[in-house]
């Protein structure tokens, strides 16, 4: 990213990196096939998907798409991106979006002991309200990482 400076703003104007799909080390076939917790969840969240698909709204396509955009390779790596999520997610105590960025941390490389290093963060922010989703997460990474 480069940064330049008007003489006339004290603002300095940024360019916007390119943004890319990342590359996935790991299909969700691949996912599903190692882990039951992570083939239902995949299968789960695709049926669901598809009713929401076929309401064809313009404001959830929107907010799909500034989601997915989100998480592309941009200057942060989209690594960091799904853990950050997996912490928010924790935080938030949402069980599906916890299971949802595991699985494309796992898919992306990022190691076992990296997700639970995130998911300590998640525990001192959220506090003790975190442990039963925590439980669960750790179930998934057993599953996903033996």
């Amino acid at each position: 990213m480069t940064t330049t400076t008007n003489r006339n703003s004290p603002v300095a104007e940024r360019t916007t990196p390119e943004r890319k799909e990342p590359t996935y080390l790991f299909t969700e076939k691949y996912v599903a096939d190692k882990s039951e917790t992570a083939r239902r969840f995949i299968e789960t969240r695709a049926r669901l998907n598809a009713n929401v698909e076929k309401a064809n709204n313009l404001v959830v396509k929107r907010f799909y798409n500034i989601d997915h955009n989100t998480y592309l390779e941009g200057v942060l790596p989209a690594k960091t991106k799904e853990l950050m999520g997996l912490v928010a997610s924790a935080c938030l105590r949402c069980d599906d979006c916890i299971f949802y960025h595991a699985i494309q941390a796992y898919r992306l490389g990022v190691t076992r002991v990296e997700q639970e290093e995130s998911l300590n963060v998640a525990l001192v922010v959220g506090g003790s309200i975190v442990v039963p989703h925590l439980r669960r997460a750790y179930g998934l990474l057993e599953e996903l990482y033996g």
